[in-house]
C-alpha cells in the first residue's frame, strides 16, 4: 500500500467513525422507507390518473380509445398549469428538462410546486419522464425529515440526505438499484474516500426503497409504471456486423438527440418571456405532433404523447406489429414533440430517449447480419448516453434493461461511440437555461 493509500484509508475510518457521519447514516437508512412509500403513491398517483385520461375517459365516451385530436386539450391544460407553476410557485416547478439531469435535495418549499408541475405534465402527455420529479421529492422529503428530527446540518450532511432521497425514490422507477447507485456515482462526480461516503448512503437507502417498493406494490396491487424492457427469445452470439451497425446506429441517435436537445434549450429560453403563454402554445405544439402521428398512421397518440416506458415491452415483443411507417413517423413525431416538452413543461429526459433508442434499434434490426436483441442494446445505450453523457450509467441501464449480459460489448461500445458523438465541439457555445429560473408572465 502507498503512502496516499494509506493516507486515504486512514481519512476514510476517520470520516466514518464520526458522530455526525454515523447519525447522517442512520437518519439515510430510517427515512429511506417513508421516502419510498412517498413516491410509490406519487408513481402510482400518475400511472392512475394517466390511465383514466387516456384509457377510462375515452372509452367512457364512447371510443375504442384516446381520437386523433385527444392530446390537444389535454397538453393545453398541461402547459397553462406548468406555466402558472413555473411563474407563481417557489422552485419553478423544478429544474428544465433540457438542463439535464439535477442530482440533489429540493427545499421543501419548492415541493408543492415541483409535484403539481409534474402531475399537471406526465399524466396529461407531456413526452418526459417521472425521474426527475422523483429525484427532487426524493431528496426534499429526505432534508425535510432530516430537519424534523434535528440532524446535523453542515453542508456535506444536506448533501448526504439529499442523494440518499433521490436514490430511494429513483431505484424504483428503473427496478433496480444497481442503476441508481451507478447513476449517483457519476451524477455526483466526487471520488475516493468521498465517493465510499456518498454511496453507503445512497446504496442503503435505495435498497430498502426498492424493498419497500416491492413488497407495497405486491401488497396493494397497484402500478406504478416501471421500466422494464425484456426481450423474450435466445439471446444471439454477437459477430462483426452487430458492433458495425450498433456502432453507425449510436452515431446517428447521437446527432438526431443532440440535435433534439439543443431545440429543446432553445425553446426554454423562448418560454422564459412570456411563460404561461409560450408554455401553453410548446405544450399544444407537442400535442399537434402526437395528433399528426395519430392521422397518420391510425394508431394512438398515445404512443406519442407519453414518455414511451409502456410502449417499450410490447415494441420489442411484438416488432412485427409496427410496420417500417410506423416506426418512422413514431420517431419522427416523438422526437419532435420531445424537443418541445424538454424546453417547456416539467419531467425527465431519460425514458422518452430510451424510447426513441428502442424503436430506432426495432427499425434497423432488419439489416443485414443485425438483430434485435443487440440493435436494441445499442439503441438504448446510445439514447441514454446522447441525454445523460454519463457512460458507465447508460451502459448499465441499457444491460439491465435488457437483462442479456452477452451484449456488453455492443452496450459499451455503443455508449462510447455516442458520448463522443454528443461531445464533438460546436462553433458556438450554446446557451443553458436556468435551472429554476423563471420571469413574470
Amino acid at each position: 500500500m502507498t503512502a496516499t493509500q494509506a493516507g486515504e484509508a486512514e481519512l476514510l475510518r476517520g470520516l466514518l467513525t464520526t458522530p455526525e457521519y454515523r447519525k447522517t447514516l442512520a437518519l439515510c437508512a430510517l427515512t429511506g422507507i417513508p421516502v419510498s412509500l412517498v413516491c410509490f403513491w406519487f408513481l402510482a398517483g400518475l400511472h392512475e390518473l394517466q390511465h383514466l385520461l387516456w384509457d377510462s375517459l375515452p372509452q367512457g365516451l364512447g371510443w375504442d380509445g384516446p381520437p386523433w385530436w385527444w392530446p390537444l386539450p389535454l397538453l393545453l391544460v398541461a402547459g397553462v398549469v406548468v406555466g402558472w407553476v413555473v411563474t407563481r410557485l417557489p422552485g419553478a416547478g423544478g429544474h428544465v428538462p433540457a438542463a439535464g439531469l439535477a442530482m440533489g435535495g429540493t427545499s421543501a418549499k419548492a415541493l408543492p410546486g415541483v409535484v403539481l408541475a409534474a402531475t399537471a405534465s406526465l399524466p396529461f402527455g407531456a413526452v418526459l419522464g417521472p425521474e426527475a420529479p422523483l429525484i427532487a421529492l426524493g431528496g426534499g422529503l429526505a432534508l425535510l425529515l432530516r430537519d424534523l428530527a434535528r440532524g446535523p446540518g453542515t453542508p456535506q450532511a444536506s448533501v448526504l440526505m439529499g442523494v440518499a432521497g433521490a436514490a430511494a425514490a429513483i431505484s424504483a422507477i428503473f427496478g433496480s438499484p444497481l442503476i441508481a447507485a451507478v447513476l449517483l456515482i457519476e451524477v455526483v462526480g466526487v471520488g475516493g474516500p468521498q465517493l465510499v461516503a456518498v454511496m453507503l448512503p445512497a446504496l442503503l437507502s435505495s435498497g430498502l426503497g426498492a424493498l419497500v417498493f416491492t413488497g407495497f406494490g405486491r401488497w396493494t396491487g397497484l402500478k406504478t409504471g416501471g421500466l422494464t424492457v425484456r426481450i423474450p427469445g435466445t439471446v444471439p452470439r454477437l459477430d462483426a456486423a452487430d458492433v458495425g451497425w450498433g456502432l453507425l446506429l449510436a452515431v446517428v441517435l447521437a446527432v438526431v438527440l443532440r440535435l433534439t436537445v439543443g431545440a429543446g434549450r432553445h425553446v426554454a429560453v423562448y418560454v422564459t418571456r412570456r411563460t404561461v403563454a409560450r408554455t401553453a402554445l410548446c405544450a399544444l405544439g407537442a400535442g399537434v405532433c402526437a395528433a399528426v402521428y395519430a392521422l397518420v398512421t391510425g394508431r394512438s397518440p398515445a404512443e406519442v404523447a407519453s414518455s414511451g416506458q409502456a410502449m417499450m415491452a410490447p415494441l420489442v415483443e411484438s416488432p412485427q406489429s409496427w410496420a417500417v411507417g410506423v416506426l418512422v413517423a413514431v420517431l419522427l413525431c416523438k422526437t419532435a414533440a420531445y424537443a418541445l416538452c424538454l424546453g417547456s413543461l416539467r419531467g425527465g429526459p431519460i425514458f422518452p430517449a430510451l424510447f426513441l433508442g428502442c424503436a430506432a434499434g426495432v427499425l434497423a434490426a432488419p439489416l443485414p447480419g443485425l438483430g434485435v436483441v443487440p440493435a436494441v442494446t445499442a439503441g438504448l445505450a446510445a439514447g441514454a448516453a446522447s441525454v445523460l453523457r454519463l457512460p458507465v450509467s447508460s451502459t448499465v441501464m441499457a444491460l439491465v434493461l435488457v437483462d442479456s449480459p452477452g451484449m456488453t460489448p455492443v452496450a459499451i461500445l455503443a455508449t462510447v461511440a455516442a458520448l463522443i458523438t454528443a461531445e464533438l465541439p460546436v462553433g458556438h457555445r450554446r446557451r443553458q437555461p436556468a435551472a429554476t429560473a423563471a420571469r413574470p408572465a
